[in-house]
């Protein structure tokens, strides 16, 4: 049996805030960070009245700002944004549980409904793994489309269970913020809810 495992979400939990509205407003500034949610509020109500799915929402907002756009210069953006805000963005306590793990020999995993051009350079730098939102490339332009599904909720799961034989390990941990994370929770039996915000305690999401 290997040691142990641990699933880790993003946004929220690892970090402070959504790293993809921060992304947005890094690129584009603030005005039309503002002018764009304002633009697409429709579909953002339609999403939490439940009228649209959480991937439909978050393709719109993809297209608005970064529809057309060069990959290369998408991913440049994405490089420039994990260098000057993502270690502003970091929780310590995070850094001080994925070190205490890592010194157990405990795999750790970053799973993230966030896409991989940034969150995979922050994953490669602590030396983890990731699964994460894959954008949809069409002649080397960013489409606005997600490439399969939305790493949130089910899939995280099934994204999982894809790669990983969770049997093969004696201990599974998994840490999260929000309701998209219920479901890898539930996988783990050591699971944390909400984790570095204060006391690390063991919760469950409501």
């Amino acid at each position: 049996m290997k040691p142990g495992i641990a699933f880790f979400d993003f946004d929220g939990t690892i970090t402070k805030k959504d790293t993809l509205l921060e992304f947005i407003k890094f690129t584009n500034g603030s005005f039309k960070f503002a002018l764009g949610f304002l633009i697409n509020s429709p579909w953002l109500i339609a999403y939490k009245l439940r009228v649209i799915s959480n991937q439909k929402a978050k393709e719109r907002i993809l297209k608005f700002f970064f529809g057309g756009m060069e990959a290369s210069l998408f991913n440049d953006h994405c490089q420039k944004f994990f260098d000057q805000k993502i270690p502003q963005l970091i929780r310590q306590k995070s850094i001080i549980e994925i070190n205490r793990l890592a010194a157990e020999d405990v795999e750790v995993v970053i799973v993230s409904a966030s896409p991989e051009n940034w969150v995979r350079l922050w994953a490669e730098k602590i030396n983890a793994d990731c699964l994460s939102t894959r954008l949809r490339i069409d002649n080397n332009r960013i489409s606005g489309y997600i490439l399969g599904k939305n790493c949130y909720g089910d899939e995280k799961v099934k994204r999982i269970k894809e790669k990983y034989s969770l049997s093969e390990y004696d201990q599974i941990y998994a840490y999260g913020d929000s309701k998209g994370d219920k479901q890898m929770l539930d996988l783990a039996k050591v699971k944390f809810y909400k984790p570095f915000r204060g006391n690390p305690e063991h919760s469950e999401p409501d």
